[in-house]
């Protein structure tokens, strides 16, 4: 008896996959991460490093290495932290947003703009210039405190 499935893996997760989202990742660039592997490095034992992604997230034990802090200048003065995952990290969740993203994205609000496909900060402020115009009252809400404060503008 044949099956599709060879593995006795927990999570169904096909190789080519694992492939796709390197080419993701290679093609957005990006710097090596804490274990200052590059890209052009991780290439040198290109099967052997996708197996291992392939297996860890297959199989359930893969675990994110920890990210490098990179301080960063802002605009308006000091610094802020970025934190840059490794190589194979980037491909890993790369893999793990092609395989939930179809799924998860439906349940979103449409006013929903963080993390979204299609969707930016700047979709946001533009939505909310509209609603300016639209509307005399703002609603913000404050979720420390579970709080919400509606502003009479008119």
């Amino acid at each position: 008896m044949t099956t599709k499935d060879t593995t006795n893996k927990p999570f169904n997760i096909d190789k080519r996959r694992v492939y796709e989202a390197y080419k993701a990742v290679k093609s957005n660039g990006g710097a090596a991460g804490v274990d200052r592997q590059t890209i052009e490095q991780f290439e040198a034992n290109l099967a052997s490093n996708l197996y291992k992604i392939w297996n860890r997230l297959s199989s359930g034990t893969y675990f994110p290495p920890p990210v490098l802090a990179v301080s960063i200048p802002k605009k308006t003065g000091g610094q802020r932290i970025l934190g840059v995952p490794t190589v194979s990290d980037r491909i890993a969740q790369m893999v793990v947003k092609q395989l939930i993203e179809r799924d998860l994205d439906p349940i979103f609000l449409p006013d929903s703009y963080g993390y979204r496909p299609r969707k930016s900060a700047l979709d946001a402020v533009g939505v909310t210039r509209q609603r300016c115009w639209q509307y005399d009252w703002v609603l913000a809400a404050c979720r420390a405190y579970g709080l919400a404060l509606t502003l009479d503008l008119g």
